[in-house]
């Protein structure tokens, strides 16, 4: 799996969780959906990605974004 495929699935994952979490346990948890939100789009245009860095030196294999 590619890194942008990680990265991709990661932030879906991390959004489902917070907005799940926001729902059943306290609403401030939509802020991290927010946050993901934001560096989603940050990154597309610079492309600065704190994950696909971490990625990058663990050795996973480059996409064609990051």
């Amino acid at each position: 799996m590619s890194i942008d495929r990680i990265v991709l699935a990661f932030a879906g994952i991390v959004i489902l969780v917070s907005l799940t979490l926001a729902e059943y346990v306290h609403h401030y948890w939509v802020f991290l959906t927010a946050f993901v939100g934001l560096n989603l789009l940050q990154s597309a245009f610079t492309g600065f990605c704190p994950l696909a860095l971490i990625l990058k030196k663990m050795g996973k294999k480059s996409g064609s974004a990051f």
